[in-house]
């Protein structure tokens, strides 16, 4: 086992590294430069994020008490025990901070006759129209059930709101509750002139918990949700005499539903007797309360703009912006035959993915393409991808699918969607035990004049048309022999579960995809102040990779990294890591491209790949970079990363204690999101090989003097 290296000073703890990004997404909620809707998004997203976090990661950590209970985290020296003491203390100031935050976005709302009510502030025909409602749309779905002995509290699941208190009913004290249901709306808009005034749907059902049922007296009432622990491993012995992969995942669902409480979450605070009540039965530990003054689910902030009129909803919200077609394909002739010809990048959000749903398409339908393979981690849920996969198995077409069953949170619908695959005529595949399939690529084989060719797609990010609206991601479309080689390699031994292949173009984890780093980066700490390395991954907890960055920055190589979330390589550390610069990005779309940049001018080697610089992606995944080999391509990922340099509004540096602090803004204030979206929105011919708008060198003068 290798040697712990916090005591060396340049590493920090990957948990609080999370939260302090998550505390990055909330103060979006208080830049009044953000129009209003979307600020209540990003509020909304840090308590969405915070959620999964608890699920995941908090889950994760009671396991590893359990299992090894003096371990100790070899980037902090953190016990497990300080790191969940740590992240309840932050989580208890960030949900406090957040709350604060929202209650000043109400105000803002307020002033722009946006009103949240309660049920019993509502006039007389407000609380008519309620009742009305709840009778006609809510009582349908929702039921109340009293606990007694033959009514036993049942397992309560995670993430669902509970409307609960102390009934007298039939002459004694019982505790009863009633789950808000997911098929309902978040917020009911009450009819009206002028103002718009909603109910939350938690609120409306909480405040007929008396009403549901007859003949109780209610006592005392709140909203509790819980949140469980995701920490579940498919290869968990409980799970080993189940043969069929689909059967063991759903399976593992299953057991989601009995895993320890991570959090127990109340709208106020409870009586004694009620606190005990629920502290006991739901075999919640007293560390995990929290309670909230705002809603338990926000959610319905993702709802709000739909209940408004579209010119008042326009006017709290981003401009619009429609991912443009790339300007590279003529489409309307075969995309096959030009991306034979050359080399294409499309970039996420700015650009559109129907490019390459419309290639899929056409191949469906092409006499001449023989097959199509594929490997899906996550999907839409209503994906034109699947449409077009099962139309090309249904016209004879090989169609190969590689899906991931393990995609957390996604299991489901991938299992939905390997089903209805199958029903086409699509050859399915899993992941494998170990490990997960988290590539992203695409390869399409026809043939012309007894000859196979073929076009390889591999993207940074997933197969989701509705993410890539909302992500930025880069997918490189080519059709050069030795890559589509390597593409062919790679699934064959998908195909036969053999994740050591060897590969000249691919760098494919588990097997070459680290070593190949270590390696480059090894070969730019030899050049020593002449070495260059530019990386943008949204994560850095690799040791091993971790290690060799900081040996290059002794060198003297000048590292400039974009990292979205998680670094737990601290930067500009004295004696350490003095030639690291790490910047994070957090604007109006989720930063998720990861482009490597070894060396510069012609021995420079450029990568883009589905990994972030994490154990879990080098070691535990299978992932693919793909080298970016055409000029044109190149030059636009400079710019890309050029712009991203730039941004003085929406990147924060990251200092070497971990915290962040803003740029400082110099006479031409740059946002990279929008800078894209302009440069991209105006461009409508083929796009010419671009000047670079700041070089490094000029970027790293400004940035030590304005910065150091």
């Amino acid at each position: 086992m290798a040697k712990s290296i916090y005591t060396e000073g340049y590493t920090q703890n990957r948990e609080l590294s999370w939260m302090r990004f998550n505390n990055r997404v909330l103060d979006e909620a208080k830049d009044k430069d953000v129009p209003l809707l979307e600020r209540l998004k990003f509020a909304a997203i840090h308590a969405s994020n915070l959620d999964e976090f608890f699920t995941v990661r908090v889950g994760s950590l009671y396991e590893m008490k359990r299992a090894e209970p003096d371990g100790i985290d070899k980037l902090s020296g953190m016990s497990v025990k300080q790191q969940l003491d740590a992240i309840y203390s932050r989580a208890r100031k960030d949900i406090a901070k957040r709350e604060k935050i929202m209650a000043e976005l109400k105000a803002e709302l307020n002033a722009a006759n946006i009103f949240q009510v309660m049920p019993a502030d509502c006039s007389k025909s407000e609380q008519k129209f309620l009742r009305r409602y709840f009778q006609d749309k809510v009582l349908p779905v929702v039921s109340a059930q009293v606990v007694d002995t033959v009514h036993p509290l049942p397992r309560i699941q995670s993430g669902v709101i509970y409307c609960a208190g102390i009934l007298r009913y039939k002459n004694r004290d019982s505790f009863a509750f009633a789950a808000v249901p997911e098929v309902l709306p978040k917020a009911v808009l009450i009819p009206g002139e002028g103002a718009y005034r909603y109910v939350l749907m938690e609120d409306l059902i909480h405040s007929e918990l008396g009403s549901l049922i007859k003949g109780s007296t209610v006592l005392e009432t709140l909203k509790f949700r819980i949140l469980r622990s995701a920490d579940v491993d498919p290869e968990d012995e409980m799970f080993e005499d189940i043969e069929d992969y689909r059967e063991k995942m759903e399976k593992v669902l299953k057991q989601r539903r009995r895993m320890r409480i991570v959090r127990l979450d109340l709208s106020r605070k409870p009586s004694s007797q009620l606190k005990k009540y629920l502290m006991e039965h739901l075999k919640a530990e007293s560390s995990c309360l929290f309670e909230f003054h705002q809603s338990l689910d926000m959610k319905y902030v993702f709802s709000l703009g739909s209940m408004l009129k579209a010119e008042d909803a326009q006017a709290l919200s981003y401009e619009k912006y429609e991912p443009k077609l790339s300007p590279a394909f003529d489409y309307e002739k075969p995309l096959f035959d030009q991306i034979k010809k050359k080399d294409v990048l499309l970039s996420y959000p700015y650009e559109s993915m129907d490019p390459f749903l419309l290639l899929v398409r056409q191949a469906s339908k092409d006499p001449d393409v023989t097959s199509i393979k594929i490997t899906i981690y996550r999907l839409a849920r209503q994906a034109r991808l699947v449409d077009y996969l099962c139309q090309a198995a249904e016209n004879g077409k090989e169609v190969d699918v590689l899906i991931e069953l393990k995609a957390r949170f996604d299991e489901q619908n991938n299992i939905d969607y390997s089903e209805r695959l199958e029903d086409s005529g699509v050859t399915v595949m899993y992941g494998y035990t170990n490990y997960k399939v988290h590539s992203k690529i695409c390869l399409i084989t026809r043939m012309k004049n007894n000859k196979p060719e073929h076009v390889v797609l591999i993207a940074t990010g997933n197969f989701n048309e509705n993410t890539a609206r909302q992500y930025t991601d880069l997918a490189y479309l080519t059709g050069r022999a030795g890559i589509a080689r390597d593409a062919a390699a790679f699934f064959r031994n998908m195909m036969i579960g053999k994740l050591d292949g060897s590969y000249r173009n691919l760098l494919v984890a588990p097997v070459s995809l680290k070593s190949r780093l270590i390696e480059m980066i090894r070969a730019e700490a030899e050049k020593g102040a002449d070495g260059r390395i530019i990386a943008k991954v949204n994560s850095i907890t690799d040791e091993e990779i971790i290690r060799e960055l900081q040996s290059a920055s002794a060198a003297g190589v000048q590292i400039d990294l974009i990292v979205r979330g998680i670094s737990c390589i601290l930067p500009e550390v004295k004696g350490r890591t003095e030639t690291i610069h790490i910047r994070s990005i957090v604007g109006r779309y989720l930063e998720h491209s990861r482009i490597y940049i070894f060396g510069e001018g012609k021995d420079e080697k450029m990568f883009i790949s589905s990994a972030d610089f994490m154990t879990r992606n080098t070691d535990r995944r299978v992932e693919i970079a793909v080298p970016i080999l055409s000029p044109q391509c190149r030059a636009q990922i400079h710019q890309y990363l050029d712009i991203c340099f730039s941004d003085n509004v929406k990147a924060r540096k990251m200092k070497p204690d971990g915290k962040y602090a803003k740029f400082k803004s110099g006479e031409e204030k740059i946002s990279s999101q929008d800078e894209l979206m302009r440069i991209t929105k105006d461009s409508d011919q083929t796009i010419p090989v671009p000047q670079r708008r700041q070089s490094i060198a000029v970027f790293r003068t400004v940035y030590q003097k304005k910065n150091k």
